[in-house]
């Protein structure tokens, strides 16, 4: 059964609070956060730092399967609810980390939790695994591991002037020669007309300005 499942009995539904405000877990709260707070109610803080430090080793790349089983066996864990508690903590660190470090504040990252009934004392351990000396190696860690598309390595171009056509004896129109060469090895040319690289050159600058626009409103919601 997957751990989403099996903390169905567990649900919580956090108040309207958390609905009125952009939180880093997303506009709409994963399943597996919200089962957390009844999940940890009774849940002492000692067995929460071990079960944290495994979801941190797992996030690093580690195989921690033997780990969680001895974990499980040790606290007197059912296997139903451990798997919950994995998949909350795997998930809110996983959606924190996500986020640029100046894009989240420690106290509205702290506020968010309380809002949503985290115990304050593993809130504070949770604050130090996303701001804390492990948030470069995580960094590293999800970079490598991630399935990024590739980027674009390089760029070559030039501006050819057909003197004339097949239907014009005098043309003298340029157009834009560019060679793409991209991070996998892979190379694309295409040409295109000094209207249309205008209308690319336009489009581009809008994207680059509507996504700086979109990451300024969220960094000042998230530090509201």
């Amino acid at each position: 059964m997957s751990a989403v499942g099996a903390s169905a009995p567990y649900l919580h539904h956090p108040g309207d609070g958390y609905a009125g405000r952009l939180s880093f877990l997303g506009a709409q709260l994963p399943p597996q956060v919200a089962a957390m707070p009844r999940l940890l109610a009774d849940l002492d803080r000692g067995t929460f730092r071990k079960l944290l430090k495994l979801v941190v080793s797992s996030l690093q790349g580690e195989d921690c399967r033997e780990a969680v089983q001895r974990l499980g066996a040790a606290a007197d864990l059912p296997e139903e609810r451990l798997g919950a508690l994995l998949a909350g903590t795997h998930t809110l660190l996983q959606q924190a980390l996500r986020l640029p470090a100046a894009s989240l504040k420690p106290d509205a990252f702290k506020d968010q939790l309380q809002e949503l009934c985290v115990p304050q004392d593993l809130v504070t351990d949770l604050a130090s695994v996303v701001f804390g000396s492990q948030r470069r190696l995580l960094n590293s860690a999800a970079g490598q591991r991630g399935a990024w598309l590739p980027r674009v390595a390089g760029l070559r171009w030039r501006v050819d002037v057909a003197i004339s056509t097949s239907a014009l004896a005098r043309s003298l129109q340029p157009s834009v020669l560019m060679q793409l060469q991209l991070s996998d090895g892979s190379a694309y040319r295409f040409e295109v007309s000094a209207a249309k690289f205008q209308e690319l050159r336009y489009s581009v600058a809008l994207v680059l300005k509507e996504m700086a626009d979109l990451e300024k409103k969220c960094e000042l919601k998230l530090q509201d």
